[in-house]
C-alpha cells in the first residue's frame, strides 16, 4: 500500500469517527424522550394477512395502552405491524431505520423516525431505551437482535431483561437445537440455567404481564442507586462492575441471570 492510499484511509477513518459520533448523538438526543419502550422484531416480509403480523399489532397495542413506547426497524413486515399497532392505540410509534445495498422502505406508521448507517449504532438505541425484546418469527436481522441481547445479559453486561420468542412453532426448532447442541454434544457451550434467559410463547397476555414486570422491577432498582458497590449503568444501555446481588436487601429484585 502506498503512503498515499495509508494517508487516504486514515482520513477517511477520522471522518468516519465523526459520522459515528453524529449518530449516537442524534439517537441519544431523539430516544431520551420517549420514555419506557419495548423493541419488537420480526421479519420485513411477513404479509400484512399473516398472523404473526395481526399478532405484533394487537400486543403492540396493549403495550401501547399501557404506557410503552414501541420501537421497531421502520421497514415493512412485523415492523410495521408493531408501529402501526402502536399508532392505532395512540401510542408513541419509533422507527429505527437502516440504510442498506437494497434501501429498506421506512413504513408510513413509525411518528418517530431515525436513519442509521451503522447497525452498531442503531443496536444502541434498541438495547438502552427498552425494557424488553420481543422477537417475532423473522430471519438473520431477527436472529442477530436475539443473539445480541442473549451475549449482553448471559455475560452480565447489561441487566436482566425480558427477552420474548414470540410464536412457538416458528422457535421451538431452534430452542431445541440449542439444548441438543449446547448440553448434550461433546462437553456444555453454556451453562444450563442461560436457558432461561428468554421465553418462547404463543400469548400476548403473558407477553404483557411479563413487561409489565420488567418495568416494575427496572423502577425498583433505580430506587436503590449506588449501594451495590462499583456496578454502574454505562451511557450507551449496558453496565460496568461486578454484577449486584440484592443481599436480602428489601425492595431490590433479583438481578442475578441464575436466580
Amino acid at each position: 500500500m502506498s503512503a498515499y492510499q495509508r494517508n487516504f484511509d486514515d482520513n477517511e477513518d477520522v471522518w468516519r469517527i465523526f459520522r459515528i459520533m453524529s449518530e449516537f448523538v442524534d439517537g441519544f438526543e431523539t430516544m431520551r424522550q420517549i420514555g419506557p419502550a419495548v423493541s419488537m422484531f420480526g421479519s420485513a416480509r411477513t404479509p400484512r394477512r399473516n398472523i404473526n403480523y395481526k399478532k405484533a399489532m394487537e400486543l403492540s397495542g396493549e403495550l401501547a395502552q399501557r404506557g410503552f413506547a414501541i420501537i421497531t426497524g421502520g421497514g415493512p413486515g412485523i415492523m410495521e405491524a408493531a408501529n402501526r399497532g402502536a399508532r392505532e392505540a395512540g401510542g408513541t410509534s419509533v422507527g429505527l431505520n437502516i440504510t442498506l445495498p437494497n434501501e429498506q422502505k421506512a413504513n408510513a406508521y413509525a411518528d418517530v423516525r431515525m436513519d442509521f448507517h451503522y447497525f452498531f449504532a442503531r443496536m444502541v438505541m434498541f438495547v438502552k431505551y427498552a425494557y424488553a425484546f420481543v422477537c417475532f418469527p423473522g430471519g438473520f436481522g431477527t436472529l442477530h437482535e436475539f443473539f445480541n441481547s442473549m451475549t449482553l445479559i448471559q455475560t452480565e453486561k447489561a441487566e436482566r431483561f425480558p427477552v420474548i420468542l414470540f410464536g412457538r412453532k416458528y422457535w421451538q426448532g431452534m430452542v431445541d437445537w440449542l439444548r441438543r447442541a449446547m448440553f448434550k454434544t461433546g462437553y456444555p457451550k453454556a451453562s444450563p440455567q442461560d436457558m432461561d434467559l428468554f421465553v418462547v410463547t404463543d400469548s400476548i397476555s403473558r407477553t404483557v404481564r411479563i413487561i409489565e414486570e420488567a418495568r416494575g422491577q427496572a423502577q425498583a432498582r433505580q430506587a436503590v442507586p449506588i449501594i451495590f458497590g462499583h456496578r454502574r449503568p454505562t451511557g450507551e444501555g449496558t453496565v460496568w462492575g461486578k454484577l449486584a446481588r440484592n443481599n436480602g436487601v428489601k425492595g431490590l429484585p433479583p438481578d442475578s441471570p441464575s436466580q
